[in-house]
């Protein structure tokens, strides 16, 4: 795993699963979100931080890769790589594993942007990381650089090129 972090495990939910006897694919994004609330408490922004620091983060995009089904009951986990850090916002790349085997079972690439939330004038609005969060954030973000770049990260969604006769 090399550093990764563990951000959610759990068995996959009964009421998950969908009429193919899966889990349904808008639960897959479920356990990813579940794994980016874990990742903000991790680098401070959990309750107690967002309320100090005024602070939380928004998904900006989102790409989700599906590799193998799992079923109810069956052990998981998400395993988050930091791709990259600015000022404002953060790069990350999940992996779902069974727990038993760390067979890859989906992939989950996000863009997060920090954003302050305590103007109420301007409303939410992004923001610098909090000193404290970017304490935390940044060595991270460090320490995952040494690790291999994941090779669906940066993929885009699109049909072959029609074939062109001549």
């Amino acid at each position: 795993m090399n550093n990764l972090l563990i951000t959610w495990s759990g068995p996959v939910d009964r009421a998950w699963v969908d009429y193919n006897g899966h889990l349904n694919d808008a639960y897959y994004l479920v356990i990813f979100s579940l794994s980016t609330d874990a990742l903000m408490a991790h680098i401070g922004l959990d309750a107690a931080g967002r309320a100090a620091t005024g602070h939380t983060m928004y998904t900006l995009e989102v790409h989700l890769n599906y590799v193998q089904e799992v079923h109810a009951g069956v052990a998981v986990e998400v395993r988050t790589q930091i791709l990259g850090v600015d000022a404002k916002r953060v790069h990350v790349f999940n992996t779902l594993h069974r727990q038993d085997d760390g067979t890859l079972l989906a992939t989950n690439e996000q863009m997060l942007a920090n954003i302050d939330t305590s103007n109420a004038q301007t409303g939410p609005r992004t923001a610098a990381f909090a000193p404290k969060v970017a304490a935390v954030l940044l060595p991270l973000a460090q320490a995952h650089a040494t690790l291999p770049r994941p090779a669906n990260a940066g993929r885009s969604i699109a049909l072959p090129a029609p074939k062109t006769q001549g």
